[in-house]
């Protein structure tokens, strides 16, 4: 039996690509989730694919206090309690910070918005969870609960158009250790993944020759990667006590160019 079996999940962003595998991965390994999205996403359709018994829909805005909470309280009235949090909500501008051809600057409002919803969106996440966490009573080690957020290789390596994603995920990232050492203290620990190209609805509308010369940019395997791939390392992240204040990079070796 997986270890992860008998859990309770939460998991923005959970209607779709990397956040859908997670969503997936769980309950066919005898995980409860509760999955986190826009309304307009495909988060209840998913939730009835498989099954209320196993996972419920609740649609959130992850800027929103209101709505994580009602997510969380969701968690606790379907399935009596909430052990891990997976954030994968997020959005993305592609948008020079000066476009010097057509004499245009990059909007504020277009930068504040990928910055609320990829760093705020995380962290209000995070807070929230941590009351439902505190609720828990602790295994041998002494853990209450388990977080694991999304950022991406562009926090390392942004590209041209990047400036907003990159500091959006670049503060995911910073922010994964001190709130590792703040939740020490509860029983909680905190990962975050940082993965490269996947085969996600992201990159699903691009032409066939865009994708393949994507793929081509990873050093081996020379592919995109495929969901199963990042849940599979949620899934490890949650099943390995050792691991806690760390970012995983999930790229094959890829180091984006300019």
């Amino acid at each position: 039996m997986s270890k992860i079996s008998g859990l309770v999940c939460m998991v923005t962003g959970g209607g779709s690509g990397l956040g859908r595998a997670a969503v997936e991965n769980f309950v066919r390994n005898g995980a409860k989730v509760v999955i986190c999205d826009l309304p307009n996403s495909n988060g209840e359709n998913l939730a009835k694919e498989l099954g209320n018994s196993s996972a419920i829909f609740n649609p959130t805005d992850v800027t929103s206090e209101q709505d994580v909470t009602k997510a969380i309280e969701a968690a606790k009235s379907n399935f009596g309690k909430l052990n891990v949090l997976v954030n994968c909500a997020g959005i993305g501008v592609a948008f020079r910070t000066y476009n010097y051809t057509k004499k245009r600057v990059h909007t504020l409002p277009d930068f504040q918005k990928v910055i609320n919803v990829n760093l705020v969106g995380t962290f209000n996440a995070i807070r929230l969870a941590c009351d439902a966490f505190a609720q828990n009573e602790p295994n041998k080690d002494g853990q209450r609960g388990v977080i694991v957020n999304t950022a991406s290789i562009a926090a390392f390596d942004g590209q041209i158009g990047q400036a907003a994603y990159a500091a959006s995920k670049g503060g995911v990232v910073s922010m994964t250790l001190p709130i590792a050492r703040d939740l020490a203290n509860m029983g909680v620990r905190v990962c975050t993944v940082a993965p490269g190209l996947f085969d996600t609805p992201m990159l699903a509308g691009l032409p066939d020759k865009a994708r393949k010369f994507l793929a081509e940019t990873v050093p081996f395997p020379q592919r995109l990667g495929d969901p199963a791939e990042y849940a599979q390392l949620v899934q490890s992240i949650i099943e390995n006590p050792m691991l806690n204040g760390e970012v995983i990079r999930l790229d094959g070796a890829l180091r984006m160019q300019p």
